[in-house]
């Protein structure tokens, strides 16, 4: 039954993308004012379940956790700048081979993070291969006219997709002291606050429905990065990672209908691609 919650941690990450790019895009919000103003919904989201699910050993307060813990939260909020930019100014669907560099990114950095902390990633040839395939069937989606559209938005999703993954892959070294609830608690409410501190936006300015729209989008991520960790702690980072490749191919399907974004062929082949890889390896 474990091996299910990555996948919803997928259909999370798909509504969650395409609910942000809503927001960013068609509301047309600042990428600071959103910054804080996600986070902020997150906590509130969090906030009623704080008793029922909270969890801290003494661990996570020792000086180099918290000093990991502090990295972590800096890692984030590089990355929810650079991927909220991006999605401000460009397709979905352009930027998804750039953003499905996140779980090769991850896969690679716990291959080198597990030299260095024996035990808490997994090193399986089984799954990093098939992973490996589905990236690059998903990079080479974005060729247009035999190169690769490397513009300022697409570059800022790859370094974005890359902090995400290093904030991931380092937030294992100190999952274990936190419940999932917790850690997730904690992270937001740290973004929060700094983000405040630095960029103090109005927001009032944000009206009614948006305020919704990013309260709904805070519960979604809630549940994404939730079933994240839970998967970390249960089934390992790497594999975790694969099945949450699945993503993609929801984001492609969700940007048809909701934002009549086309599916190429090539995100077909490579969304086939991806399925097939995923089979491999439970199968």
């Amino acid at each position: 039954m474990v091996y299910y919650f990555p996948v919803i941690g997928a259909a999370a990450l798909a509504a969650g993308t395409i609910l942000e790019r809503l927001v960013l895009k068609k509301r047309k919000v600042n990428i600071k004012l959103y910054q804080v103003a996600t986070f902020l919904a997150i906590v509130v989201s969090m906030l009623p379940f704080i008793y029922f699910f909270w969890g801290l050993n003494p661990e996570a307060f020792e000086t180099k956790n918290i000093v990991i813990f502090l990295i972590v939260v800096l890692f984030s909020i590089i990355a929810n700048l650079l991927v909220f930019y991006s999605m401000k100014w460009e397709k979905v669907t352009n930027l998804e081979p750039a953003r499905v560099l996140e779980p090769l990114f991850v896969v690679v950095l716990a291959i080198v993070f597990g030299f260095f902390a024996e035990g808490l990633y997994e090193r399986n040839a089984n799954v990093i291969v098939p992973a490996l395939i589905a990236g690059f069937a998903l990079v080479l989606t974005h060729f247009k006219k035999n190169h690769l559209t490397f513009n300022k938005y697409f570059i800022a999703a790859i370094i974005g997709s890359f902090f995400f993954a290093l904030e991931l892959v380092t937030s294992r070294l100190i999952l274990d002291f936190y419940s999932p609830f917790s850690f997730y608690f904690l992270r937001s409410l740290s973004i929060f606050l700094f983000s405040w501190i630095i960029f103090r936006p109005r927001l009032g300015k944000l009206s009614t429905k948006v305020r919704w729209e990013i309260f709904i989008t805070g519960i979604v991520w809630v549940v994404y990065r939730i079933v994240i960790y839970y998967g970390y702690l249960s089934v390992g980072v790497v594999f975790t990672t694969l099945l949450l490749m699945l993503a993609p191919v929801l984001i492609y399907t969700f940007a048809y209908f909701f934002l009549k974004e086309k599916m190429s062929w090539k995100n077909f082949v490579a969304s086939a691609i991806i399925v097939a890889s995923v089979a491999y390896v439970i199968f």
